[in-house]
């Protein structure tokens, strides 16, 4: 077989896993949404998909597995790499902190909307609550980054160390604080948005810089 013919059907395998993904994780929302996460199995999932069931195990070995992965399909798509990139790169310190707070309201809404349709989902068992923990631990890390920008830019309240306002970030852009104002206290997420913006900012940034529009 000619190099060119391998990888033809190379890319079309891959074309094909990656339409069987999307059949598992559309029937898996749907199903989740109409029986309820606890009663829903991954047989009936395959099913719907039209596939097996061991496909299913091997892709995502568990119902946890695939909830798992329509989550962060939903938060961490196009729209939140593309504010990650800027933060990373183009973006002022302080713009950095305007876009850290719009990352946070694009991730809990996409959360929200995903859990929303998935009436019973069984948050607290220990397998979903192992990747919440795990989810928070990535958050704290990946978070570095942007609290570097802040200190190379020289907007740090000077009484603020590196660990400290660390954990500033990490708090403050928590989910726990976006359900607090947005679903029990019934803030818009555009108003939540700007005061986090706000928050962020007279927390972490020294006096004298320039101030949200």
């Amino acid at each position: 077989m000619s190099i060119e013919k391998r990888k033809y059907h190379s890319t079309a395998r891959q074309a094909e896993a990656e339409r069987t993904k999307e059949r598992i994780l559309a029937a898996a929302r749907e199903l989740f949404a109409r029986e309820g996460f606890d009663k829903a199995t991954i047989g009936g999932v395959a099913e719907l998909a039209g596939v097996s069931a061991p496909s299913v195990y091997a892709l995502y070995r568990s119902k946890e597995g695939v909830l798992r992965e329509l989550i962060q399909g939903a938060a961490f798509g196009p729209e939140y790499q593309a504010l990650v990139d800027r933060v990373l790169t183009d973006a002022e310190p302080i713009e950095a902190l305007r876009i850290a707070a719009r990352i946070t309201r694009v991730v809990c809404e996409a959360e929200r909307a995903t859990i929303g349709l998935i009436r019973g989902a069984a948050l607290l068992s220990p397998a979903l609550k192992a990747l919440e923990q795990e989810g928070e631990r990535i958050r704290y890390e990946r978070q570095v980054a942007l609290v570097q920008r802040l200190f190379d830019g020289g907007i740090v309240r000077p009484e603020l160390s590196f660990d400290t306002a660390r954990d500033i970030l990490w708090s403050l852009t928590s989910r726990e604080l976006y359900r607090m104002m947005v679903i029990e206290r019934g803030w818009s997420p555009e108003a939540y948005e700007q005061w986090l913006a706000e928050a962020l900012t007279q927390l972490l940034a020294r006096e004298g810089r320039a101030p949200l529009e």
